[in-house]
């Protein structure tokens, strides 16, 4: 979360322990900057890369990196702040830095590049269980045909049913709700397969 800032990235050797036991795709994000850093993580054992700051700070790094690796292997993580109804504003560096980019614009240039999937956090949700920024998810959804990942709120099975409902995002991104046992994966699954919900068990 501070590769991007300090400009090292350290997660590499983690990921190899995680390829070597584990057998579902991976995607690393984190001070992902040049090509040689996309190689170095696939490498490690991911299978895609999200980047945000070092597309922020150069778009053109974007469309070298799906040209490079294919547009399936590049992910756009989208750190979003909103400032004022219907409008949000792309931060950088694990939401620290303002850029003055709005977001909508933002996804649009970025799948006109060539990224292949899109992951937007809700800056304001993030870690607050309350729900997920809908508006944002379906927004950002609307505006673009690649797939939307929703990060940023989860706290219970009612706000990912809510959040589908309303926004059709392609996959949602849960960390406390899991880490901290708070609605184990399978209870999840349970819950939204007893709502109608195609889910894998």
């Amino acid at each position: 979360v501070v590769a991007s800032l300090y400009g090292r990235n350290s997660i590499l050797s983690v990921l190899e322990e995680a390829a070597a036991e584990l057998f579902v795709p991976m995607t690393v994000g984190g001070g992902i900057r040049t090509v040689e850093d996309i190689v170095a993580a696939l490498r490690s054992g991911a299978d895609k890369v999200a980047i945000n700051t070092a597309a922020l700070q150069r778009p053109e790094f974007l469309t070298e990196a799906a040209e490079a690796f294919g547009r399936q292997c590049i992910v756009l993580s989208v750190e979003a702040k909103r400032r004022q109804p219907g409008r949000w504003e792309a931060l950088t560096d694990n939401g620290r830095e303002q850029t003055g980019v709005d977001v909508i614009d933002w996804v649009a240039e970025a799948e006109a590049r060539g990224i292949g999937e899109i992951l937007v956090t809700s800056v304001d949700m993030e870690g607050t269980e309350k729900g997920f920024d809908i508006e944002l998810i379906k927004t950002v959804r609307d505006g673009v045909s690649v797939p939307v990942i929703a990060c940023g709120g989860a706290g219970e099975g009612a706000h990912i049913q809510a959040l589908m409902e309303a926004s059709r995002c392609d996959a949602v991104c849960c960390a406390s709700l899991f880490h901290y046992d708070r609605l184990p994966l399978p209870a999840l699954k349970t819950e939204l397969a007893a709502a109608g919900w195609e889910v894998r068990q």
